[in-house]
């Protein structure tokens, strides 16, 4: 296979959080709904600890953090 040449590829950006940092928090209209997005590169590294963060939220249990910079309602 011949490639393109390097000047013709093109992957697109990276979608990201004004703040770089993820949203991980309940939505503000329904409690119910629970955000855990924009990670940006480090979602595989983050995908676990988020995701005890999302259980503990869902079962209304502590958090072992505090969540107030990533809360949605922080924009």
């Amino acid at each position: 296979l011949q490639s393109e040449p390097a000047a013709r590829r093109w992957m697109g950006f990276r979608p990201s959080i004004p703040d770089s940092l993820p949203v991980i928090g309940p939505a503000g209209r329904d409690r119910r709904v629970i955000y855990a997005f924009g990670h940006g590169h480090y979602g595989l590294t983050q995908a676990a600890v988020t995701s005890r963060l999302v259980v503990d939220l869902v079962e209304r249990k502590p958090v072992g953090i505090d969540l107030k910079p990533f809360l949605p309602q922080r924009f």
